[in-house]
């Protein structure tokens, strides 16, 4: 078998994840640019043969690593970069940019206000279309047009469309067949406000005042519905702020877990499984977590 010079072994993958529970993996392979996709297909082969798991990582927020050492290859997407077309709206970005940066910029040196509440938005574009990521009821459904992804099984690349994707709360077709595509890019289409429901909230205001910083990814579980936030179960079962060993609790948001510093992962899915049970002792709700 050729050899696999870009393949990295035994390395330590803390950091890629905000909570920062001490982790490591066997394999590791990083995607820097377009050209190393076809090095990605040789990663993929080596997977199969050896019988190997695969864990693609595009952006880390929104992750927690439940495992002391992965036994198989995560593969951390680097791929960078997006433009703007001002005469047709038309949005062309790398699937590992940051939606928030470049909301940022769409608003500062193009004045276009559609994804003004991505700012401070958490999280890659991979993360914002394989999640149907939402602030405020906009939706990353709403203004989409089409992604270029690479069929992992057969090699090659493909266009999914917005009907392909199959869109849904938290969910889409890249999420449900996510051990089959590679999303390389996404394009979308900022001529018309498409928002699924109306908010006149001010998001950047909201984070930088109501939702905590550190080590969290972010919210960790799904709204049963609009009326019953996740946030405000917690809150109402009088698990606000409260600590598990190293695992907590925000005292700004309860829908935020936190975490200390290289934490055990088993602290945290502790930490889970109490929130879980006490809402659903309470209120009969089952809190299904959006962080993977």
């Amino acid at each position: 078998m050729k050899k696999l010079d870009f393949i990295q072994k035994n390395i330590d993958i803390t950091e890629l994840s905000n909570f920062k529970t001490i982790a490591k993996t066997k394999y590791y392979f990083e995607i820097n640019n377009e050209k190393d996709i076809e090095n990605l297909k040789e990663v993929i082969n080596f997977s199969r043969k050896e019988n190997l798991k695969v864990l693609f990582i595009w952006w880390w927020t929104n992750m927690l690593f439940a495992f002391d050492i992965y036994n198989g290859i995560i593969i951390k997407n680097n791929l960078k970069g997006y433009k703007y077309d001002e005469k047709t709206n038309i949005l062309e970005a790398y699937s590992s940019e940051t939606i928030s940066d470049i909301a940022i910029d769409l608003l500062k040196n193009y004045k276009q206000y559609l994804w003004k509440r991505f700012v401070w938005l958490p999280g890659s574009v991979w993360w914002a279309v394989f999640w149907n990521a939402w602030c405020f009821w906009l939706e990353t459904s709403s203004n989409f047009l089409k992604t270029e992804v690479l069929n992992l099984e057969t090699g090659k690349l493909e266009i999914l469309t917005k009907k392909d994707m199959n869109f849904d709360y938290r969910s889409s077709f890249l999420k449900q067949n996510s051990w089959k595509y590679f999303l390389i890019k996404a394009y979308f289409d900022l001529s018309e406000n498409k928002e699924k429901y109306h908010s006149d909230v001010d998001n950047i205001y909201f984070r930088a005042h109501k939702q905590p910083k550190w080590n969290t990814c972010g919210s960790f579980f799904k709204n049963p519905s609009k009326e019953s936030p996740a946030g405000k179960l917690i809150e109402d079962a009088w698990l606000k702020w409260h600590r598990l060993w190293w695992a907590f609790i925000s005292d700004i948001h309860a829908c935020f877990l936190m975490s200390d510093w290289n934490i055990s992962h088993k602290d945290l899915l502790d930490l889970i499984k109490l929130v879980q049970t006490e809402v659903k002792d309470k209120y009969s709700y089952d809190l299904e977590p959006e962080v993977r």
